[in-house]
């Protein structure tokens, strides 16, 4: 098979990659002659006394998409790699192995990355993996990158791209690199990296209604269904809940299991790996793509996100402000949840051991790192409504636990979910 049909067939590879999950369910809405066990789930304690702080963090998104191409800047082969919005963390290992398509072309097996975030030390890594003498350079480094910032699961189409500027082209790298990244995460699964699967729990007063995942202000972002063929959709199984079988303050909850992802724990271990295998990370600023050609390294890529827009004059480059809450962290928690509340604000909780993290927000054009006190005030009491009225389990009850699928779930049931 040669490459173009690779391209053309790659997403084609996931529809039989695991149809499974991590229990027996039926669609959406769809009748079952058996019933699932109801869902004992340990309370979320939300309050104000128990927040811990609140982070932003600015997606870099393009209309277009992400950009990954290869260009000359003098003598050296420059690759782009920027612009994964709100989906850095879930499409980093396979825009990774593109990069490294790319950078094998070239003369010399020393390369340069700029940036330490996500898209950054995955890229480093694969090209490790290939034989690179690797350095980093960049002007922050983990705690304190974007990536940090972020929710952190596998969101590969969180803010990605606007629906009218697609093109094939860029669909086929987006449905490679997608796919490569899934498997990747999947073999990180554990303590080492922080990657875990969860159970995702959407409150909700309609059986037939989505996921709820998605975040405030979706604008004109491509959806699931319009970033595959109508022949990948997923065949949505989602566990249906109803009235008894779930402990949270709405009449049904639909059950869907979630690749998480802990930044912190995540963005360490990246770093020691790169480390470990012979990398170097350089403290430096580049104000002007000029200032790249005082590299040595004969292979230069780019990975600076938001950093595009000075660095390269990416005028299409717009920052997608996104804000949360962390909580005390509850380690008896292990799963997401979210749902409606009194006023229509949908509260939502994902469970890290660095807190739980509660709210979301897409804010386009929002260059502001400073934290946005209506929106914390929105987002926490929102929570505490939500959450205060769970029903607790009866003493002694066995909390039902999120366990590991029995085979992966497709690609493509992740691709409405946000970060």
């Amino acid at each position: 098979m040669n490459r173009r049909s690779v391209l053309k067939t790659g997403g084609m590879a996931l529809v039989g990659f695991g149809l499974g999950s991590c229990r027996t369910a039926s669609p959406t809405g769809a009748s079952r002659s058996t019933r699932p066990a109801p869902a004992v789930l340990a309370p979320v304690h939300a309050s104000w006394d128990r927040v811990l702080r609140t982070t932003v963090g600015l997606r870099p998104h393009r209309d277009g998409g992400f950009v990954l191409r290869a260009e000359r800047l003098d003598d050296k082969t420059l690759i782009h790699n920027y612009g994964h919005a709100g989906a850095g963390m879930s499409l980093g290992w396979g825009c990774g192995v593109l990069v490294s398509e790319l950078a094998l072309q070239a003369s010399g097996r020393r390369a340069a990355v700029i940036g330490c975030g996500s898209p950054g030390l995955t890229t480093a890594r694969q090209l490790q993996r290939r034989g690179f003498d690797v350095t980093i350079y960049a002007m922050t480094v983990p705690p304190n990158t974007t990536s940090n910032m972020s929710l952190a699961g596998f969101t590969p189409t969180t803010a990605l791209v606007n629906k009218d500027k697609r093109t094939p082209e860029w669909d086929a790298q987006f449905l490679r690199a997608a796919e490569i990244s899934y498997r990747q995460l999947q073999l990180m699964v554990g303590r080492t990296y922080g990657v875990h699967w969860m159970d995702s729990y959407n409150a909700t007063d309609t059986p037939t209604s989505g996921s709820g995942r998605g975040g405030e202000g979706r604008g004109n972002y491509a959806t699931d269904a319009e970033l595959v063929p109508e022949a990948l959709r997923p065949n949505r199984f989602r566990e249906l809940l109803g009235p008894g079988e779930h402990p949270f303050p709405t009449k049904y909850a639909v059950r869907t299991l979630a690749l998480s992802i802990e930044p912190s724990i995540y963005l360490d271990a990246l770093v020691r790996d790169f480390l470990t295998f012979g990398g170097r990370i350089v403290i430096r600023r580049f104000d002007t793509p000029r200032d790249l050609v005082t590299l040595t390294e004969p292979v230069v890529v780019n990975c600076t996100g938001l950093g595009s827009y000075t660095l390269f004059d990416d005028k299409e480059l717009v920052p997608v402000k996104g804000q949360l809450t962390a909580l005390v962290p509850q380690p008896e928690i292990d799963y997401r949840a979210g749902g409606p509340t009194s006023n229509g604000v949908n509260a939502t909780m994902n469970s890290r051991s660095d807190g739980l993290i509660v709210g979301n927000l897409q804010d386009p054009g929002n260059w502001s790192l400073e934290p946005d006190e209506e929106v914390r005030q929105r987002n926490v009491n929102a929570a505490i409504e939500f959450f205060s009225a769970m029903r607790a389990p009866k003493p002694g009850a066995r909390l039902t636990r999120s366990d590991p699928p029995r085979s992966a779930p497709q690609l493509e049931s992740f691709f409405d979910v946000d970060s």
